[in-house]
């Protein structure tokens, strides 16, 4: 890898006329207001500090809504990967895709996976041989010669009485602790057994049975399993030694990373492969793999957004997705891949599906869009690409600590369909007025009531990174760098102290200083 110099400053240029447009989320023609500039270059440490104050890109055009004024306010959110739980409907949605992969097909049965019952009906009734295949009873060989016998020969018992009723016993979870707790005899339980072969239904044959009720029967066998585990834990509360116990299943919950890559069989039906490339056209693999990307973004811009063909060009993709004003950069202490825009290609079977096109920077990966097959609409290819981002982040911090957040654009709350990015959770929203973060739990309530809020709760707070030294602010003029202090000696337009505050104030002291405000 070549050596790394320090980037050339951003260059940007502000916009200071603004009016309302036709809004892409309430569709009200002339409710949307926001400030905006073109940045004609970009460091990657600038433009996190402008989304950091509400900023945002749509190809090379940077623009913040101005949120006490336009119809939907537009409020920044960041996600915590490294404190990130997938829920139950995220774990449904990536065991999907794995049974997609390992089968070929989605049943109704993979789609409808419903949550497993939590509550333990009557724990042995169901399928005896299924119950029976199970080791819920104590491994009666690492037990004590003592509590062995005596549980050996009551069970003998047990036995020769039941073969004279037609029906067998097995012993209960509750029994085991019971023994093993209290010493009192067990209370086991009677399981009849249906007519023998030739008298009756022929069990020669598995029954019939629906795959709810299979689930319903594997939750409450693995509940039987935990409540024995207890028993031999109580067991062992008595002064037993802990060798003589069978070692306790691990029971913790699987990790993002175990849900996503899970190993699939070697016959698998499908491949899926998701491939990190700049977004860049010299480089070699973007290049090769734009026509295909390019025809899946027209595909899912008139089928998902009914777009007009016209309106779904080379030109249009290129500028809105391709083009980014962010410098690549490789520092030695930053991820390998570097900082910069890419393309998150999710190649299934030797083509593209899903494209999810990001930003990684200094402290987070910024998620700019997505556009997929909507043949694969079945996979919920948005929700999946979105935690396959958060585990991407999640890589990344293992080699650059600073990178953990995983910013998901704009949460807005008065458009319904806006808000599913809160559903990752712990995560937070920025406060329009004095640019701190405040967990999104907090945030809720007040924009249940109001469209508009400060999440601020204290009064007395301003934003602290507003431009206090205009003279300090840095303008490119005919081809040269200066402070504004120096320019504005040579200005003859008073009005433009205006526009040049309100620019710095926007973006903050420490961008103001570092990038350059073209001046005519």
């Amino acid at each position: 890898m070549a050596s790394w110099s320090a980037p050339s400053p951003s260059l940007v240029e502000y916009f200071e006329d603004r009016s309302f447009f036709h809004c892409g989320y309430c569709k009200n023609k002339s409710g949307s207001l926001s400030h905006g500039m073109w940045a004609h270059s970009m460091t990657v440490q600038d433009y996190q500090d402008l989304i950091d104050r509400g900023w945002r890109r749509s190809g090379t055009y940077v623009y913040k809504p101005v949120m006490n004024q336009t119809c939907c306010p537009q409020y920044t959110i960041r996600c915590h990967p490294l404190q990130f739980q997938p829920s139950k409907s995220h774990k449904k949605v990536l065991k999907k895709m794995l049974k997609f992969l390992a089968k070929g097909e989605i049943s109704k049965d993979n789609c409808e996976d419903e949550p497993m019952d939590s509550t333990m009906e009557d724990a042995v009734a169901g399928d005896f041989a299924l119950i029976n295949k199970l080791d819920i009873k104590c491994d009666l060989k690492t037990l004590s010669s003592d509590l062995k016998g005596s549980i050996e020969s009551e069970e003998k018992k047990k036995e020769k009485s039941l073969k004279k009723e037609g029906s067998k016993e097995l012993i209960h979870p509750q029994a085991i602790e019971e023994k093993l707790g209290s010493g009192e005899p067990s209370h086991s339980i009677k399981v009849h057994i249906g007519p023998k072969p030739g008298k009756g239904a022929d069990l020669s044959k598995p029954p019939c049975r629906k795959a709810k009720e299979m689930r319903k029967e594997r939750k409450r066998l693995k509940l039987m399993q935990q409540n024995a585990a207890g028993a031999f834990e109580g067991f062992q509360a008595q002064g037993q030694p802990a060798s003589l116990l069978p070692k306790a299943k691990s029971n913790q919950p699987k990790s993002l990373e175990d849900l996503i890559f899970e190993s699939l069989p070697e016959n698998a039906s499908h491949k899926l492969e998701v491939r990190l490339v700049p977004a860049s056209f010299e480089d070699p693999e973007f290049k090769s793999s734009f026509h295909q990307s390019f025809s899946l973004y027209a595909k899912y811009q008139v089928a998902i957004h009914q777009d007009a063909p016209v309106e779904c060009g080379k030109t249009e993709f290129t500028r809105f997705l391709c083009s980014s004003p962010l410098e690549a950069e490789h520092p030695a202490n930053g991820p390998e891949c570097g900082y910069g825009s890419f393309h998150q290609q999710y190649w299934l079977d030797g083509k593209i599906i899903a494209v999810g096109v990001i930003d990684i920077l200094p402290y987070c990966v910024s998620s700019v869009y997505l556009y997929y097959d909507p043949d694969y609409s079945f996979l919920s290819l948005g929700v999946y690409s979105a935690l396959r981002e958060i585990a991407f982040t999640r890589q990344l911090h293992e080699k650059t600590s600073q990178l953990s957040y995983y910013y998901m654009g704009f949460y807005i709350h008065s458009c319904p369909k806006m808000r599913y990015k809160g559903q990752y959770r712990p995560s937070d929203l920025l406060c329009p007025e004095t640019y701190v973060w405040v967990p999104i739990e907090q945030c809720l309530p007040s924009l249940d009531n109001s469209k508009y809020c400060r999440f601020n709760q204290d009064p007395q707070a301003v934003d602290e990174g507003r431009c206090k030294d205009l003279d300090r602010v840095r303008v490119f003029h005919r081809r040269a760098a200066m402070p504004y202090g120096v320019y504005k000696n040579h200005q003859e337009d008073p009005s433009e102290e205006a526009t040049v505050l309100e620019y710095a104030n926007l973006v903050g002291q420490k961008c103001s200083e570092r990038m350059l405000l073209f001046r005519q």
